[in-house]
């Protein structure tokens, strides 16, 4: 468009726009006349962010925006560019726009701009269900941003929001898991709405539970994402990840009539219970000091109440995962372990905890004051 124009143009779009911002086109006017491209930039991103911008979007950035594209920070007019792209009529259409948007900033001094644009591009291709092709875009994207010193948190925010969506679209739950918390790391909680808090909660608490990589729910359990699940239909879901941390199979057997409600965790029932059973394993031995680690076969299905005759297989599988490190006894059916894996203790667990503290000080005061009453004299107190 000629730049003659585009005061004209502006003045129409002032007349179409809702009565209560159309007061920011003279702004935009104000800004473009005196080129103060920053100013300008700025104001139109809040134009953008307003819902009844929504008609406007796209002949304003196609008309106004990439009169004076270059001459903007890259980054800020692919924020524009995905705004506008938001009410192209399919994602079809979308999919065109974005690409030509990703080739516009592919230049060496914005390659955070085209990171983020190609992102949107994966994130269209994977509604369109190209996977392959998404995969590959990310794949390039997750390069460029390994060469960074820095980049804007937005842009790593958005790689790993559209990676997550990939992975659960493959139902790989452990990289949905990592890359969900990494997004999770990167935005404001309060940035997204309730249903999308609770639909994300929702989502990493059954991969936590399904992946057969993933035994420590820690940093799940400690987000503020998981109280969104609170009073709501999907709260069984929390507790359940709460019994799993705590290997509490009477809790489980509660709450295994919900798992029906989800088609993946009903298909994995079997491998839920194995899990809980190696979490309850963990935890019997965890709140056991560590001089009385040595425990009978009849003693872990007592205290676990697993049943006797898969103690055995079960010791062997949390050897194996790295769960417990020990020895395992076959014929006398002793099991003793010398280590178990950390993980985030609920307050039930930190008071059995500060109670093991206190014995273990009563006892080193009691062996004190035994040595300062055989030593005597040759005791220096």
């Amino acid at each position: 468009m000629d730049l003659d124009t585009i005061p004209n143009f502006l003045a129409e779009q002032r007349d179409d726009a809702p009565a209560d911002i159309q007061h920011l086109f003279m702004s935009f006017e104000d800004f473009w006349e005196r080129r103060v491209w920053h100013q300008l930039t700025d104001v139109l991103v809040e134009y953008f962010n307003f819902p009844e911008s929504g008609p406007q979007r796209i002949p304003l950035y196609k008309t106004f925006v990439l009169s004076f594209a270059e001459k903007i920070n890259q980054l800020k007019l692919v924020t524009l560019g995905l705004n506008a792209a938001t009410q192209c009529r399919d994602d079809q259409e979308r999919l065109t726009f974005l690409r030509s948007l990703a080739e516009k900033v592919n230049k060496p001094s914005s390659q955070d701009a085209f990171v983020y644009a190609t992102v949107a591009v994966a994130s269209v291709k994977l509604q369109l269900q190209d996977y392959e092709s998404a995969r590959k875009d990310l794949d390039s994207a997750e390069r460029i941003l390994d060469s960074f010193d820095s980049v804007e948190t937005v842009v790593h925010a958005s790689f790993y929001r559209v990676n997550a969506d990939y992975y659960h679209s493959k139902l790989e739950f452990a990289s949905y898991y990592k890359n969900a918390l990494l997004y999770l790391a990167c935005i404001d909680l309060g940035s997204l709405t309730p249903q999308d808090r609770e639909s994300r909660a929702y989502d990493l608490s059954v991969a936590a539970l399904i992946s057969d990589s993933i035994y420590n729910f820690g940093e799940l359990l400690l987000h503020p994402i998981l109280d969104a699940l609170m009073d709501t239909p999907h709260a069984w879901l929390r507790d359940l990840l709460f019994a799993f941390n705590r290997g509490d199979l009477a809790a489980y057997d509660v709450l295994a009539g919900n798992i029906s409600k989800n088609k993946l965790l009903d298909e994995h029932k079997l491998f839920l219970y194995q899990k809980i059973s190696l979490s309850a394993l963990t935890e019997t031995v965890f709140r056991r000091p560590p001089h009385d680690r040595a425990m009978t076969f009849a003693t872990i299905s007592d205290e676990t109440k697993v049943q006797s005759n898969e103690i055995e297989h079960l010791i062997m599988k949390a050897l194996s995962l790295g769960l417990l490190r020990g020895t395992i006894d076959q014929v006398a059916e002793i099991a003793k372990i010398n280590w178990v894996q950390p993980k985030v203790l609920d307050p039930e667990q930190i008071d059995n905890m500060r109670g093991r503290l206190r014995e273990w000080d009563s006892s080193v005061n009691q062996l004190g004051n035994w040595i300062e009453g055989v030593g005597k004299d040759v005791w220096a107190a």
